[in-house]
Formats: structure tokens, sequence, C-alpha cells
């Protein structure tokens, strides 16, 4: 490989997976026994919510809370909560580059494992699997970055 064949190589950026595990895990049917004898219809709402940590230079604690809330004849069913976790070493990136993996790529790689931890929590519950779709990370992250540059402009206008 020549020098600058291996410059190139070190400019890109380098992603790791270095674990990827449960932080906090919650199940609550506060309506049991009673929810099971009626009709189940449910109304499903699920909320997302990411952040991060630096743990170290390049490595990073990425955590996706995914709540789902289940409601029967406005009574609610059940309420489950996973916190999935990954530690990712992220090297070469910077600025938006390095946002936008930790703020979509991450949390679409975390996903999946919230989405099957959250279907087993609702199966021992007795209740029938739910399985929940998949979620555009990329489009949620490029709209909060939207969101955040119209509420700076709003600042700056709000100052002049």
């Amino acid at each position: 490989m020549t020098e600058q064949a291996a410059q190139t190589e070190q400019q890109k950026g380098q992603f790791a997976i270095q674990r990827v595990y449960v932080k906090d895990v919650s199940f609550e049917s506060p309506n049991a026994p009673e929810v099971f004898r009626g009709q189940w219809k449910p109304q499903i709402n699920m909320d997302l919510n990411t952040r991060s940590n630096k743990l170290a230079d390049d490595v990073y604690e990425v955590v996706l809370t995914l709540t789902v809330t289940a409601k029967n004849e406005d009574k609610t069913a059940f309420l489950a909560e996973v916190q999935q976790a990954g530690i990712f070493k992220i090297e070469g990136l910077e600025g938006g580059a390095l946002h936008q993996t930790i703020g979509a790529y991450c949390p679409n790689l975390l996903f999946p494992y919230a989405r099957e931890a959250i279907d087993a929590l609702v199966v021992k519950g007795s209740f029938p699997a739910l399985m929940l779709s998949p979620v555009n990370f990329d489009a949620i992250y490029a709209q909060s970055v939207q969101q955040a540059k119209a509420q700076a402009e709003k600042s700056t206008e709000a100052t002049h």
C-alpha cells in the first residue's frame, strides 16, 4: 500500500460496536387482571428518545429509550420501557458526521434489540405479541437538526 493510500484509509472514519446491552427495563400492567376480561382493541403509543455520553476519546455510549403504552377502553393495559444501550468506538469523524452517526446510525443499530426486548416483556405480561414497525432514525435526526436551526434563527431574530 502506498503512503498516500494509507493516509486516505486513515482519513476514513472507523466504526466498531464494542457492546450492546440493556441498561434499564420496566413493565407495568396496572389494570390486570381486569384488563384481560374485555375485548382486546388496544391503542398503542410509542415514544423514542436517545442520549449519548462520551466515555473516552473516540468511545461513546448511546442509549435508546423506547416506551410503549397500550390502552384498552381508556384504561392502561400495559406500559413497557427499555433503555437499550451500546458502546461504540467512532474514529475519524467530526462535526456533523459524528453527530449523525451518534444521533441516527447508532440508534438504528440499537432499535431491533429494543424492539425484541419490548416484545418479550409484552408476551410475558400475557398480552399478544407486539411487532413494532421499523423507525427511520435518519429522518428523525434530520428533523431535529432542522428544528434546532429554526430555534437558533428565532433566538437570533429575538435578540436583534
